[in-house]
């Protein structure tokens, strides 16, 4: 600001979660090489507080594998959006979501331009890329792609990661550096996309095509499976979290004039969750603390053949607010969730398998966004 410098900044969503992170470095480096000048500094933001990084378990694992030391990104709570706007100063590149929450709302003509794969709720007045894909990352690869050739060429990958040789490869997942440093590392498709299986529901022939090509820009890239049940092991793994910390590790939250619900996906099954010590009390406290009139919890488990499992918890103090969540999921056609009641513990927490497995969080959003 002081020296009047311009910042385009790229961001992901506020869950900032794999695909969010990797979209938001790879765009923020592909703008960085292919602008022309006078330049703007390109910096991509992670949109949690730094404090929260540890939560995003998949992410830390495959940057730390990479090399990637914490200290070199930057965090939501590192830099000053607002006053960074608020000097004329600030172009914004919003990739993995096209809305910002109502906090952000003053920097929304900051917006330039948009990368994002789940459906459109409200266009924005800038350049807009909103495609139904499995990831995020497959649009930004496709973005780079189009672009000049070359920028991502193997002495540029080299630089990045100071490859010795060019063969550095990942100690406990074979996966070369210079997959990060691609236009979308192919774990992050992958993982997005449950290593491209269609009963997941989310793959798209678009995903598969970037794979593809990724795979033959870098041949030595190992088998998809090594990749996707290394980074799906570290995305599941919720050991030495707090309940706090687990329903703070994917956290999304709708807002009406008059409530805020938030709604966590989980990686343990219902009942495992429900087994937790101290869970109501969690509970209670997680939802005053944040002024939360209710959460709903989305467990999602997965098989050896990646078909998964999902799971419902609704829960509120407030009686009325829990049945006017749970009416809306039982009743709700677009889609429709198949919901079957589970036993609960507790008056204030309704459980249901969840029969649609194709039916993710992205996709209830909307659902529960009507009801408020």
């Amino acid at each position: 600001i002081q020296r009047c410098q311009e910042v385009h900044v790229v961001m992901g969503n506020e869950a900032c979660d794999l695909d969010s992170t990797v979209s938001a470095l790879a765009m923020a480096y592909f703008l960085a090489k292919t602008s022309p000048p006078p330049k703007a500094a390109f910096i991509p933001v992670l949109n949690i507080p730094r404090s929260d990084f540890a939560l995003r378990t998949e992410t830390t694992f495959l940057l730390r594998e990479q090399g990637i030391p914490d200290a070199s990104l930057i965090f939501r709570d590192e830099i000053d959006l607002a006053g960074l706007h608020w000097a004329g100063l600030l172009s914004l590149t919003l990739v993995d979501h096209h809305i910002l929450p109502s906090t952000d709302a003053a920097l929304e003509e900051a917006v330039v331009d948009v990368l994002d794969h789940r459906p459109l709720e409200r266009a924005p007045s800038c350049r807009l890329t909103v495609e139904l894909v499995g990831s995020c990352a497959t649009l930004v690869t496709e973005r780079i792609a189009q672009g000049p050739p070359g920028v991502l060429d193997r002495t540029t990958a080299a630089l990045l990661h100071g490859e010795v040789g060019g063969q550095a490869l990942l100690p406990s997942m074979g996966f070369h550096f210079c997959a990060l440093m691609a236009p979308s590392p192919p774990g992050t498709i992958l993982l997005d996309c449950v290593n491209l299986s269609p009963a997941a529901g989310k793959v798209t022939p678009r995903d598969v095509a970037c794979i593809s090509l990724l795979e033959s820009r870098f041949p030595e890239l190992p088998a998809r499976n090594m990749i996707y049940k290394a980074l799906q092991a570290a995305k599941f793994d919720v050991s030495g979290l707090t309940t706090e910390q687990m329903l703070r590790k994917d956290l999304k939250t709708l807002s009406s004039d008059e409530l805020v619900l938030a709604i966590s996906g989980i990686y343990i099954d219902i009942e495992t969750f429900l087994c937790r010590p101290g869970l109501l009390q969690d509970l209670e406290t997680f939802c005053q603390a944040r002024g939360y009139g209710g959460l709903v919890a989305m467990t999602v488990s997965f098989n050896e053949h990646y078909e998964p499992t999902r799971q419902l918890a609704v829960y509120s103090q407030c009686e009325a607010l829990r049945s006017m969540v749970c009416q809306a999921l039982e009743e709700a056609t677009a889609p429709s969730l198949h919901l079957q009641p589970l036993p609960s513990p507790w008056s204030c927490i309704s459980t249901y398998a969840q029969g649609n497995i194709l039916a993710s969080r992205k996709k209830v959003l909307p659902i529960l966004r009507a009801a408020l």
